[in-house]
């Protein structure tokens, strides 16, 4: 950039002086020359593809003006392939020695995308204006060469030619598409002492480089300064607040466009909308939808595009869903957006059942783009994958799978990501491990979805080899892939290797701790029964401890029979004023079992006043793509007394080989403010898992969702199932996932169980 800097501060900057009457279309004839754009006579009657066909043969030498219809005919069909037939013709009837004519044949190979051949006719113009070094300039920066637009412009000050206020707009573009602030600030100071920023096309300019360089003050002021603005002046400031985070400040210069009697255009509405989505104000949305019908707007895909975001983002589904029904046309952002919007109330609803059926609306609506003919994009694969991953669908993951590899997409590092995340999140991370093996790039972060998928199954040892072979290529982790080594660390006991770890993090990676990596050391000390030392690594936290990290260390007290420390820890967990039901059951489970019934009322008190809601106890699973839901002591079912014998079966079995059942666990009854027992033997997911055995092929995994903490006995027991079913058993509880093999689980055996 400085060889185009210094080029262009010494060369010499005049304006031609009907620079304000020229533009790139429009080609000025000198004193005394006259051009009809009419056909000559000889091919009035023929049409385009037969004069095409004569200038094939034809040689004799023939009219100027019989060249300015076939190129436009050219130009609007961006014809590459005619372009040239035309070009040929000119040069075999000497047409080209005419200025004009190859003047207009450069504008025409840059709007069918050809700058090489653009070039060649302009290197050998016999006769260079201002309007074909404009056409120029504008051709590299509409092709996405604005360096080489910037040097023509340079050569163009060199050759002598003045630039109009035109072609300072286009250089100022092309400035923008470089992102280079220091150069357009250079241009801007021409355009200062020639006094012609007060121009519509250089004001706009301005305000374009200003906004997409990050300088919205700059943008406002040189919106200001223009003397005429028109639509595109208004669209091009209200747009820069949008693009620099001013939302509200674009929304009030909307209104005082529209006080200034300006009509907006659909670009102008479209920027307007989308502000109104980041500030997620459907009022003025609303409004502004009024004013799309009024001026015709309504029914233009980029306008409906930006109101289905809109509802979307308000989370008004059904009001997105309505406008997609009503779309003729329906482009795949449109599609992009409504399974978008079915994944956002996914993370907006506050029960996993409720989740699994917007995930399965979504997923209809992936078939349902499939059907239509347009083909998926990296953002539509990368969206369905994690929405299988949350409701844990894996026939449909692996369906999109075998798709994305037919359609070439699997070497991109979102989509790979986004697989090895939906194989780990459903269970399989044999699947998780091969897709891995298949990626032709493997990045940081690919690295990082594979140590942690292996971690969070249990596979520690795996997970850390994986961590020296990412070491060895030389990709260089960040602190989400020690979250994945900590916790492979802490599923295998391994404490001693987990601070070696933790010192690596901090003093060859320079990675400081957040509060993931606490929870897992604390974890670690909490497993090992060291609680004086797990206080002390909170004690020394860079942060304040979290709701999270105090539960753990909670749960561990109450694990090895703690309670002083348990006391202690609770005191400093109120403090914080959780928000978490299942906390505050932990609390009070806490108290009540040690007595302390004024410790009971005061958590119940505080319960009430920060307002939350009754621990809800159910678990589903689905099969065959219907979802069964189950409550604990569940008797709407109705195969209710199938489940609860052949549960009763099981219990027997399970009994025979050891297992023990533990005492009821003991929930809060929002409604009396009673501490109640909740029997364990009908738990939520072990009615769903009951039912999973009963009704999958016996060679199919149990895979279950519950939305609360699995509680102790429920895990034990599970792992005796495992065991005398000799079916892999996967479930998510509202932390995380616990697979069940053969009497082992991934967990570790220690989950902060409530």
């Amino acid at each position: 950039m400085a060889s185009f800097s210094s080029t262009a501060v010494t060369a010499t900057l005049k304006l031609h002086e009907h620079s304000r009457k020229y533009s790139p279309s429009s080609y000025p004839t000198e004193k005394g020359q006259s051009i009809s754009f009419q056909k000559s006579q000889r091919f009035t009657n023929l049409d385009f593809r037969e004069e095409l066909s004569l200038t094939r043969e034809g040689t004799e030498e023939v009219e100027q003006s019989f060249y300015f219809p076939l190129l436009q005919q050219c130009k609007d069909e961006c014809s590459y392939s005619d372009t040239q037939i035309v070009h040929g013709h000119a040069m075999k009837t000497g047409a080209h020695e005419d200025v004009y004519v190859m003047s207009i044949l450069v504008d025409v190979y840059v709007k069918c995308g050809n700058m090489d051949d653009a070039r060649k006719v302009f290197d050998n113009l016999p006769r260079r204006n201002v309007v074909a070094w404009t056409t120029l300039i504008a051709g590299y920066a509409q092709n996405s060469l604005p360096k080489h637009g910037i040097l023509a412009f340079q050569e163009m000050l060199h050759a002598g030619s003045y630039p109009s206020a035109y072609t300072l707009a286009v250089v100022l573009n092309a400035c923008a598409s470089l992102y280079s602030l220091k150069l357009g600030d250079q241009f801007h100071a021409y355009i200062i002492k020639y006094h012609v920023e007060f121009d519509t096309n250089v004001g706009n300019a301005l305000c374009s480089l200003y906004s997409k360089c990050g300088r919205l003050d700059y943008a406002l002021k040189a919106f200001r300064r223009i003397r005429q603005k028109n639509v595109v002046s208004w669209t091009s400031a209200v747009s820069a607040c949008g693009d620099n985070g001013a939302a509200v400040k674009g929304l009030k210069l909307f209104l005082e466009m529209i006080s200034e009697n300006i009509e907006p255009n659909e670009f102008t509405v479209t920027s307007v909308l989308s502000q109104c989505c980041g500030i997620q104000s459907l009022e003025f949305g609303t409004q502004v939808r009024t004013l799309c019908i009024k001026f015709g707007y309504e029914s233009n895909l980029h306008v409906r595009n930006s109101l289905l975001y809109l509802y979307i983002k308000n989370g008004c589904i059904g009001e997105a869903q309505r406008l997609f029904n009503g779309m003729e046309d329906v482009s795949l952002v449109t599609w992009n957006a409504m399974i978008a919007g079915y994944a956002q109330m996914m993370e907006l609803t506050k029960d996993n059942l409720s989740s699994f059926e917007y995930g399965s609306e979504a997923l209809k609506f992936f078939s349902k783009l499939n059907r239509s003919g347009i083909k998926p994009d990296l953002y539509t694969f990368s969206s369905v994958l994690t929405i299988c991953s949350r409701i844990m669908a894996l026939e449909q993951g692996e369906q999109i799978h075998a798709q994305i590899m037919k359609a070439g997409f699997l070497s991109d590092v979102i989509v790979g990501t986004s697989l090895l995340n939906m194989y780990n999140k459903c269970g399989s991370i044999e699947r998780a491990s091969k897709a891995f093996l298949e990626m032709s790039t493997r990045t940081m972060i690919l690295w990082t979805s594979m140590i942690t998928g292996f971690s969070q199954h249990g596979i520690s040892q795996q997970a850390l080899r994986l961590f020296g072979d990412m070491r060895l290529t030389r990709v260089k982790p960040n602190a989400v892939t020690f979250v994945g080594v900590l916790a492979a660390c802490s599923h295998a006991g391994m404490l001693n290797q987990a601070l070696n770890y933790f010192e690596i993090m901090q003093k060859r990676y320079k990675i400081t701790p957040v509060m993931d990596h606490y929870e897992i050391m604390v974890d670690m000390f909490v497993r090992s029964g060291r609680l004086e030392q797990a206080l002390n690594c909170i004690k020394k936290m860079n942060c304040a401890p979290s709701e999270s990290i105090w539960s753990i260390f909670i749960a561990g007290c109450r694990s090895h029979g703690n309670l002083e420390l348990g006391f202690y820890a609770a005191e400093q967990l109120l403090s914080l004023k959780p928000k978490g039901t299942e906390t505050y059951v932990l609390l009070l489970n806490m108290y009540h079992s040690a007595g302390r019934s004024e410790d009971v009322s005061r958590v119940r008190k505080m319960m009430k006043e920060e307002t939350v809601g009754k621990l809800k106890d159910w678990s589903w699973i689905s099969i065959k793509n219907k979802v069964y839901s189950f409550e604990t002591t569940d008797k709407t079912h109705p195969e209710s007394s199938v489940i609860c014998k052949s549960l009763e079966d099981l219990l027997a079995k399970a009994k025979s080989l050891g297992y023990e059942m533990l005492e009821s666990v003991e929930k809060l009854d929002e409604e009396e403010g009673e501490k109640t027992s909740s029997p364990t033997f009908y738990h939520s997911e072990k009615l769903a898992i009951t039912f999973g055995l009963e009704n999958l092929p016996s060679s199919s995994p149990v895979r279950v969702v519950k939305s609360t903490l699995l509680c102790r006995d429920s895990h034990n027991f599970i792992k005796y199932v495992s065991t005398l079913s000799g079916r892999e058993i996967i479930l998510r509880d509202s932390k995380r996932l616990h697979k069940f093999v053969n009497g082992n689980c991934s967990c570790g055996n220690f989950c902060g169980f409530l």
